[in-house]
């Protein structure tokens, strides 16, 4: 491995949604919200343990990851070994202010993962269904110069045009795409500045004093009242935004991706193997439902 002077983590998220103690616990809140992203849910937590794939990935192809911490909700795998020296389970009320307990909403869930004790000032974030393919260096994630992370977007030259045209004539588009419509606004209205693309939903790169500073200070008013939505909400902030203020303030590196390097595949299509043949990918990840954004 060529050297790298800065330690790095990595963060997943995960839930267990066949979990009979979870369910009550998400369905009472259902049935007490007035939450119109209903029918998203039950795919959105389902687990095929994807997460003990994806580790065994992280294990072949990113040796030096220091500590791997999985944010859960009073789970655990049970697979998973009790004591393992590099794995950590970290509970939602060990980040998360407890008067917005419990809650459904990754997008709230990430804007805490700073919160971590112990977390290094670099660190990896990761949903259980995204998975390394090739051996990969630190430098593929951070520059190597600036110790920056490097922002893997998606081209699309005409999005923030296109989300407000959806959202101004009532099309179809849901709250992912809101909240990345909201994120876009939010950087645009303080910095005046935008950028052609979403991102590649893959494992990416964080600066943990970014996320800080982000939640804290710099859109502390804005994000105060999305901490309170337990479902997704047509008000959510995307993580993107982290991604949009670090390349503003000129502490990230811009990359626009390609599926030979970041692949999303679907495993609902039938010749989803096919695509993992044809691009031979570097990172994948398997949407096992189209409403796993």
């Amino acid at each position: 491995m060529a050297f790298f002077k800065y330690d790095i983590d990595l963060v997943y998220l995960w839930v267990d949604g066949n979990d009979s103690n979870w369910k009550k616990k998400q369905l009472a809140l259902i049935e007490d919200s007035n939450n119109k992203d209903k029918p998203n849910i039950a795919g959105r937590y389902e687990s095929n343990d994807e997460l003990k794939y994806s580790l065994r990935s992280v294990e072949k192809h990113l040796p030096w990851i220091r500590t791997i911490f999985i944010i859960t909700d009073e789970q655990k795998p049970n697979w998973l070994k009790e004591h393992h020296p590099k794995i950590k389970i970290i509970d939602h009320k060990d980040i998360l202010p407890h008067d917005i307990l419990p809650t459904f909403n990754s997008t709230v869930i990430e804007l805490f993962l700073y919160k971590i004790a112990d977390l290094s000032d670099r660190f990896l974030y990761a949903n259980d269904d995204m998975f390394v393919y090739k051996d990969l260096e630190p430098s593929f994630f951070y520059n190597k110069k600036t110790g920056f992370p490097i922002v893997r977007l998606q081209y699309q030259f005409m999005l923030n045009t296109e989300l407000k045209f959806k959202l101004k004539y009532k099309k179809n588009l849901n709250n992912y795409r809101k909240g990345i419509y909201n994120s876009i606004q939010l950087v645009k209205k303080k910095f005046g500045k935008t950028y052609p693309g979403v991102l590649h939903h893959n494992i990416d790169a964080y600066l943990r004093e970014d996320l800080r500073h982000i939640v804290e200070e710099e859109f502390k008013d804005d994000l105060k009242p999305v901490m309170q939505n337990r479902f997704r909400n047509p008000n959510d902030i995307q993580r993107i935004l982290f991604h949009f203020y670090s390349l503003t303030r000129k502490r990230a590196h811009l990359r626009f991706t390609n599926r030979n390097e970041s692949c999303r595949i679907r495993v609902h299509r039938p010749d989803f193997m096919k695509s993992i043949e044809r691009f031979n990918p570097k990172l994948f990840c398997l949407n096992d439902t189209e409403y796993a954004t």
